[in-house]
C-alpha cells in the first residue's frame, strides 16, 4: 500500500463553473510535488438531460461542450507534471467526449498518454423504454406510462474510474457516476483500498463530498455581507484535499487566492445534500458522518477525520429523463411612481386574458425584486411591507404545455402589453423552450453494467 499522502484538487464544480479556475490549482499541485488528480464535476441532472437532446438531434454533441475550455487551459501542464485528470464531461457520450480529446492530445504531441472511458450508465442499452415506465419514479411532472422516455441512467461508482487508473489511463472521463466517485476512485487507485474497507471508502467519499461542489467549500456559496464575511470573494480558489492512506484528510485551497477554508464554510459543506448524517448513500459505501471531527490546522487549513462506513447499498439510484413539452416565459418591467402597482395591474390583466383564451395551460406569475420567490400561480404575496415603494417591478409570466403553439400564444400576452396596458410596461423578453422531466428511483445493481475502454 502506497503511504504517500495523496492531493485531489477540484477544476470546476458544475458546468457552468469557471473555466479559469483550475489553473491556480493545478500550480498548487504542482508546488507540492505529491502525487495528485485533478478533478472535474460538471454534470447535474438538468446537465445530462440537456446533453441527451443535443445528443438526439443530427450531428448532435452529448458530451459537454465546454469540455475543452476547462481542461485546455491546464492539460499539457498536468501531463507534464503527472497530474492525472478525472472529469465527467462525457454526460450522454463519454465515448465521443474521449475521441475528441483524444485528438487534441495527439496534436499536442500527447498521442501516448492513454484516455480511460467509463460506460454503463447508460440503462437504455440493457432495459426497454416500456419497462422503464413502470419504475416507481418520484418526482415526475409527465405521466411516466405514457411520456416518451428520453434517457435512463445509473449512479455508477468509483469502481471503474479506478480501474482505468489501474490500466494506466492519464485522462478518465465518466458519464453519469455518483460525485464523490471522482475522488474516491483515484484514492482507491493509490492506496489499493480494498472495495469492502467501509470505513477508508467512506473517507475517500467524504473527500469527493467536500470538493465537488468547487468553490462552495472556500467561501464562495458561503458568503452573505455582515453575516459571514469571504476576503477575496470575486477570486475564491478552488480546494484541494490532501489525504492520507487511512482516510484522514487536510482540506485546503488553491495558493495565491481568494476566498476562505475554515471550520464554517467545511462544517456548511459536510451538511450539504445530507438527508441521514448517519446514512449517506453512494454506489460505493453507505457514509456515516455523525462521528467526524474537524481541526483548524492552520490558515485555510482543516483537518478532517472520523467518517465511518457501513455496505454499499445492494441498489442503485437512477434518473430518467422523459420529454417534458414546452414551457414559456414572458417578462415586462415597470419604473417609476406607482411601479409596484402596475405590475400587480399588469398580471391581472394577463390572468383575466389568459383564463378566456387559454384556460387549460397553467400560469405562473412572479414580480421580479419583490415577490418571485414567494409568488404563486394566484399572483405574488406581498411578503415584505418595507419595500412597497419599490422604484421599479419586473413582471415574469412562466407557462409550460405540450403545445408548442399554445405556450407562444400565452407569453404573446406579455408582449401585448406595450400598448395595452398598463403605462409604461418597457424591455420585454419573450421565450419558449423544450424540456424535459426528470425522476429518479433506485434500480437493481445488475441493470447497470460499468466497464473501461482506453482510447
Amino acid at each position: 500500500m502506497a503511504n504517500t499522502t495523496v492531493h485531489i484538487g477540484c477544476g470546476a464544480g458544475f458546468a457552468q463553473d469557471r473555466t479559469d479556475a483550475a489553473g491556480p490549482v493545478v500550480d498548487t499541485l504542482i508546488a507540492a510535488a505529491a502525487p495528485a488528480f485533478l478533478i472535474f464535476e460538471t454534470l447535474a441532472e438538468r446537465t445530462l438531460a440537456q446533453a441527451q437532446l443535443r445528443h438526439q438531434q443530427p450531428g448532435g454533441t452529448g458530451y459537454l461542450p465546454a469540455m475543452l475550455n476547462f481542461v485546455g487551459p491546464v492539460l499539457e501542464k498536468c501531463l507534464k507534471n503527472g497530474i492525472r485528470i478525472i472529469g465527467n464531461f462525457g454526460a450522454a457520450d463519454p465515448l465521443g467526449a474521449g475521441r475528441a480529446l483524444r485528438e487534441v492530445m495527439n496534436r499536442g504531441g500527447f498521442s501516448d498518454r492513454p484516455i480511460g472511458v467509463v460506460l454503463g450508465d447508460n440503462l437504455l442499452e440493457r432495459v426497454s423504454p416500456e419497462e422503464i415506465r413502470h419504475w416507481p419514479l418520484e418526482g415526475a411532472v409527465q405521466d411516466p406510462t405514457v411520456a416518451r422516455i428520453v434517457a435512463a441512467n445509473a449512479y455508477l461508482g468509483a469502481e471503474s474510474i479506478a480501474e482505468a487508473l489501474d490500466r494506466g489511463a492519464q485522462i478518465v472521463i465518466t458519464g453519469r457516476v455518483a460525485d464523490p466517485a471522482l475522488a474516491l476512485g483515484p484514492l482507491a487507485h493509490h492506496f489499493n483500498w480494498e472495495w469492502t474497507d467501509w470505513d477508508r471508502l467512506a473517507a475517500g467519499t467524504l473527500a469527493g463530498h467536500f470538493l465537488e461542489c468547487g468553490a462552495q467549500v472556500t467561501g464562495g456559496y458561503f458568503a452573505d455581507p455582515g453575516m459571514k464575511d469571504v476576503p477575496g470573494v470575486a477570486d475564491p480558489g478552488y480546494p484541494i484535499a490532501e489525504v492520507a492512506a487511512d482516510g484522514s484528510l487536510v482540506l485546503g485551497k488553491a495558493a495565491g487566492t481568494g476566498g476562505l477554508v475554515s471550520l464554517a464554510t467545511v462544517k456548511e459543506q459536510i451538511l450539504y445534500e445530507i438527508h441521514d448524517p448517519a446514512a449517506y448513500l453512494t454506489p460505493d459505501v453507505t457514509l456515516d458522518i455523525t462521528g467526524v471531527q474537524l481541526a483548524a490546522v492552520g490558515r485555510d487549513r482543516v483537518a478532517v477525520r472520523g467518517a465511518r462506513g457501513l455496505a454499499r447499498p445492494r441498489q442503485l439510484k437512477a434518473t430518467v429523463c422523459m420529454a417534458g413539452g414546452w414551457m414559456g416565459e414572458g417578462e415586462i418591467s415597470y419604473a417609476g411612481p406607482n411601479a409596484l402597482r402596475r405590475a400587480e395591474l399588469a398580471i391581472e390583466i394577463l390572468q383575466a386574458r389568459l383564463a378566456k383564451l387559454l384556460p387549460s395551460l397553467p400560469v405562473h406569475f412572479d414580480i421580479i425584486g419583490y415577490s418571485s420567490v414567494f409568488s404563486s400561480s394566484s399572483g405574488p404575496r406581498r411578503p415584505f411591507p418595507e419595500v412597497a415603494g419599490v422604484p421599479d417591478a419586473r413582471v415574469r409570466l412562466a407557462t409550460r404545455g405540450s403545445d408548442r403553439r399554445l405556450v407562444e400564444r400565452a407569453v404573446a400576452e406579455v408582449e401585448a402589453l406595450y400598448t395595452t396596458g398598463p403605462a409604461g410596461g418597457g424591455g420585454v423578453r419573450l421565450q419558449v423552450t423544450e424540456t424535459l422531466d426528470t425522476a429518479s428511483c433506485l434500480i437493481d445493481r445488475e441493470l447497470a453494467a460499468s466497464r473501461v475502454e482506453l482510447l
